[in-house]
């Protein structure tokens, strides 16, 4: 089993109505914030070979069904076992 992490979030210049909402609550709660941009992390187990194959396996969800290509850009991390960390630099798409 292969353990992955993905980040999926808005590229730069698209709006972030979530960020947006979020970044005044938090200055309505007191809190001296600026902006605020949201993603979403998503964390697998895979059954698969390597850390190779679930690497593409992530790209390949991303681009498939977890991402849109027009305003998001994603992260796909392979994490090391045991410790809930990555092994190797995550590969980007879409920045």
């Amino acid at each position: 089993m292969k353990r992955l992490r993905i980040e999926v979030k808005l590229k730069e210049g698209h709006f972030d109505p979530e960020g947006d909402v979020t970044a005044k609550s938090l200055r309505d709660l007191g809190f001296k914030v600026g902006s605020v941009r949201v993603s979403k992390t998503y964390t697998l187990e895979l059954d698969c070979r390597n850390n190779e194959d679930a690497r593409s396996i992530g790209m390949e969800m991303c681009r498939k069904l977890l991402a849109n290509p027009t305003k998001d850009s994603f992260e796909v991390e392979v994490l090391e076992e045991g410790t809930g960390r990555g092994g190797k630099a995550p590969e980007k798409n879409g920045q």
